[in-house]
């Protein structure tokens, strides 16, 4: 597809776009401008160290991951294997972050290919990991609720199978993504959608409700229900153990909606505003530009957390974490052994979560 490549010459427009940040939708440049309020270069400062803080930590984290993972894949569960995905996915989300790091304090240098393959990893992480949670979902409800013993030793090739469809939706949904390209403003390169015409504005807000209702509405809903439904069956365990085995899931689960769903709503209300179901003005403009700003922000701490709740949350991740170590020999076997006694005198019955 060509990328057209726009050089507007209104001075008063480029006001518009000094807060500039990657994702952004640029408004329609026959519009009477609306000025915003610029906080200065510092704030692209931060942005590129944030950026970089969070793909090391993220790149790091989920390898560490999806090692342990594989190296116990013989004794992974269902739910393990949907992490391990869900960790791809997240890895390669941070490796698009130097791009964006780079992207704020010089602009757009990496040409029209690039801005389309890294907006593409941003949205597939997105929909592949709220698509792959409501699918950790229905696999918990299935195990607990329904005590289904031998759910837990599914067909391998049926689940890899789910996280197949999974992706292949979650690139689906994120292909009107292709419209961004290369964006000339006044001597700086901006990675902005590409959109003119009324007809292609229909279109654009059209596939935006579909990917709200697909990407995010309807798995959110699918969470809820199963949720519901399990946490209340675990109340009524004798012993409250199962809880035990939901504690990760559902940290992860908060995760991903504390990071992504503020986005995600202002998006929604963006996308309400573009429709003209909702009026606009510049100050409600401005407004949610911002919001959107510093809700993707948040989106993008995503992509570091989960590692981190399975060091401090999951027992099992912190076990076979030491069952690699030991069989590398970075660690004694007498640390392992520990590990292990203070786990069985913590934990009621010797119990050990099932999932990572």
């Amino acid at each position: 597809m060509d990328v057209l490549i726009y050089n507007f010459n209104d001075s008063d427009l480029w006001e518009e776009f000094d807060n500039y940040s990657p994702g952004d939708v640029i408004p329609d440049q026959n519009s009477s401008p609306c000025r915003t309020v610029s906080f200065g270069n510092w704030v692209n400062v931060m942005l590129a160290v944030v950026y970089s803080l969070v793909c090391f930590l993220a790149v790091m984290g989920n390898l560490v991951v999806m090692i342990v993972i594989l190296h116990n894949w013989r004794s992974t569960s269902s739910t393990d294997i949907y992490l391990f995905f869900l960790a791809t996915a997240d890895l390669l989300f941070a490796i698009s972050l130097p791009f964006w790091a780079v992207d704020a304090t010089s602009g757009w240098v990496f040409g029209d290919v690039m801005c389309k393959v890294v907006s593409m990893l941003q949205e597939v992480n997105f929909y592949s990991g709220i698509l792959l949670l409501a699918c950790i979902s229905v696999d918990r409800y299935l195990a607990i609720v329904h005590s289904a013993r031998s759910h837990r030793q599914k067909r391998p090739f049926l689940i890899k199978l789910v996280c197949v469809v999974v992706w292949v939706l979650a690139v689906l949904l994120s292909l009107p993504i292709l419209y961004k390209g290369k964006f000339n403003y006044d001597g700086r390169l901006l990675c902005y959608e590409l959109l003119k015409g009324e007809s292609i504005a229909i279109w654009k807000n059209s596939t935006r409700f579909l990917r709200h209702i697909i990407g995010f509405l309807i798995p959110l809903d699918v969470m809820v229900f199963c949720y519901c439904i399990t946490i209340h069956r675990l109340c009524q365990t004798k012993g409250f153990q199962k809880q035990k085995a939901m504690k990760v899931i559902i940290a992860v689960v908060l995760a991903f909606l504390i990071c992504w769903l503020p986005h995600n709503i202002i998006v929604f209300v963006d996308t309400l505003m573009r429709s003209q179901l909702i009026a606009e003005t510049c100050d409600r403009r401005n407004h949610i530009d911002w919001a959107l700003s510093v809700t993707r922000i948040l989106g993008f701490l995503h992509c570091c957390i989960n590692p981190i709740l399975y060091g401090f949350i999951g027992l099992k991740f912190r076990r076979n974490l030491l069952n690699l170590l030991a069989d590398k020999g970075l660690i004694g076997q007498h640390a392992k052994a520990h590990y292990k006694r203070s786990v069985s005198s913590s934990s009621e019955s010797g119990f050990v979560s099932s999932t990572i």
